[in-house]
């Protein structure tokens, strides 16, 4: 039987580990012929801490707006036949959300989207107007069970809609919601990551919803502007037709504040 030695082993301190090293780089340069010494690296930039601004303002305990970071909604309607999300029909869930808001897919709003829903499930021409997109499926959560990531454009103008489900004691539980001009949208582990046009030239918005077990949602937790590298992109597109995206403005207001939520409403 082999014993555990009770004394611990010696870890190399940094100075002998540095002599090894420079033994080594030494060796190793002797023997390709290379006569010059170790070279430095230039001068390390001195750590500076962050200013903290104003440290007499009261800090804030509620938010001035209501941005509605977590929502989740049960989808009324919607069977889920031995809590399988892959049985559950995505039009379906679609029409549920058209019927559940019939405001946002009034006249004037995203009525066209309302009207398409007729050729989804058609051959040909037809069925290439509904405005449904492929589902995904993934476990997004985390319990070991695939979700559903739908997709859905809002017509007229040039939005698409993305929503997260998932299923808890066979109900279909919306867990994320976003809308605006998307460009690409990519699942990582438990994340969704939606990318989107900016009004900036050359940049594009980078956003990703992460799920947080605690409050059983996907949460906004990135948003950030990064560089395309295309300074000649054409400028963000906007939606003249329905209601305002989720980021349309980023700017808040008391009478418009914008949403970095899971809903664009």
């Amino acid at each position: 039987m082999h014993h555990r030695s009770s004394v611990p082993p010696r870890r190399p301190t940094r100075t002998a580990l540095a002599a090894v090293a420079v033994v080594l780089l030494g060796t190793a340069a002797a023997a390709c012929g290379d006569a010059g010494g170790l070279q430095g690296a230039g001068a390390t930039p001195t750590a500076v801490s962050p200013d903290k601004l104003w440290p007499d303002l009261t800090p804030a305990s509620s938010p001035a707006f209501e941005l509605g970071e977590v929502e989740t909604e049960v989808v009324k309607g919607v069977a889920v036949p031995g809590g399988d999300i892959r049985a559950v029909d995505p039009v379906e869930v679609v029409r549920k959300e058209i019927a559940a808001h019939p405001g946002d897919y009034a006249d004037g709003t995203y009525d066209e989207t309302a009207r398409r829903m007729a050729d989804c499930g058609q051959h040909g021409e037809a069925g290439s107007r509904c405005p449904v997109l492929r589902a995904y499926y993934r476990d997004l959560t985390g319990d070991g069970h695939d979700d559903m990531t739908l997709g859905f454009r809002q017509l007229p103008g040039n939005l698409t809609a993305v929503r997260v489900y998932t299923v808890r004691k066979d109900r279909l539980v919306q867990v994320m919601a976003y809308e605006d001009a998307v460009s690409g949208v990519e699942l990582a582990r438990r994340a969704v990551i939606i990318r989107a046009p900016s009004e900036v030239a050359g940049y594009e918005y980078r956003l990703q919803w992460t799920w947080d077990p605690q409050q059983r949602a996907m949460l906004l937790t990135h948003d950030e502007m990064l560089r395309t590298g295309d300074p000649k992109r054409s400028p963000r597109p906007t939606d003249s037709a329905g209601p305002s995206s989720a980021f349309s403005s980023r700017s808040p207001s008391p009478s418009a504040a914008p949403s970095t939520s899971a809903s664009g409403r």
